[in-house]
């Protein structure tokens, strides 16, 4: 046979391997997190919404494979009053997460995502829940309040409003102590555990969670570091999509479905920190 035959055949035989690979991983995926599409095309039906992975109690994934959450809920109750689809869009590298709005990859952030020091990035929704930065430590350490983190290491997430928080208007605190960066605050708390750190500092919200899952192995410093607002940010300019999102939230805390939302999370103390309009 013909040598130019047999490389066009070999060439098909590869094409087609690899096309039947790729579909099958995609379908994998779609199976276990009905919520989760590939190559999702951004359209007027369809919210793409990003998140930042395993944030409970805001966005957490299930056993089954589905995201849920606080924030999850708010969003789907958008998108079922805008006769909208709801996919979710993991953001993998939180650093890369303006990179994927401006290009179109997703529609908004809505993942816990702090307003504070980010306010000309976005375009934001009205703030709709109060946060505070906490530093979490081992139950049995010796550490009870900020001045005891001197010389000791924190870690905290990378591109987070807590870590803008220590080298901005808190600079003086984070120079005390080493920070150490991680991408995955999950990744933070398993170095506390195992004593590679000495404490996290993270978001309240997500400080109450990990303390309902582990009880007796952490605790909250009283103090806390910082206090901020979240919001869902789009990408700047976008004030139309932000406008009808905003509008349907609204109407959502008129007729009580937000609190309604929040009472399933109450052991995480959401329904206090609420910013009802």
């Amino acid at each position: 046979m013909n040598k130019k035959i047999l490389t066009i055949i070999a060439l098909l035989i590869l094409f087609l391997t690899v096309s039947t690979v790729n579909a099958g991983f995609f379908d994998f995926l779609d199976d276990i997190n009905p919520n989760y599409k590939n190559n999702v095309t951004n359209d007027e039906k369809t919210l793409v919404v990003g998140i930042n992975i395993g944030f409970p109690p805001f966005v957490d994934k299930t056993a089954s494979g589905n995201y849920a959450g606080f924030d999850i809920d708010l969003a789907k109750e958008v998108c079922k009053r805008n006769n909208w689809t709801f996919v979710v869009q993991p953001i993998i590298n939180w650093d890369s997460k303006e990179v994927e709005l401006n290009s179109g990859e997703i529609d908004c952030i809505w993942s816990a995502f702090t307003i504070n020091n980010r306010e000309n990035d976005y375009t934001w929704t009205e703030p709709y829940f109060n946060n505070t930065e906490v530093f979490v430590v081992k139950s049995d350490s010796n550490i009870s309040s900020i001045d005891d983190l001197k010389g000791k290491t924190v870690e905290v997430q990378i591109e987070s409003s807590g870590l803008d928080a220590l080298k901005g208007q808190n600079k003086s605190i984070g120079d005390s102590f080493k920070i150490q960066e991680v991408h995955d605050i999950n990744t933070g708390f398993m170095d506390l555990e195992s004593g590679a750190c000495d404490a996290v500092l993270v978001d309240s919200g997500i400080a109450n969670n990990k303390l309902t899952q582990k009880q007796n192995s952490f605790k909250i410093l009283d103090t806390p570091l910082s206090y901020d607002s979240y919001g869902v940010g789009f990408k700047k300019g976008n004030t139309a999509l932000r406008d009808q999102v905003q509008k349907t939230l609204d109407e959502m805390f008129k007729d009580g479905t937000v609190d309604k939302i929040a009472q399933n999370y109450t052991q995480y103390d959401i329904q206090n920190h609420i910013i009802r309009r």
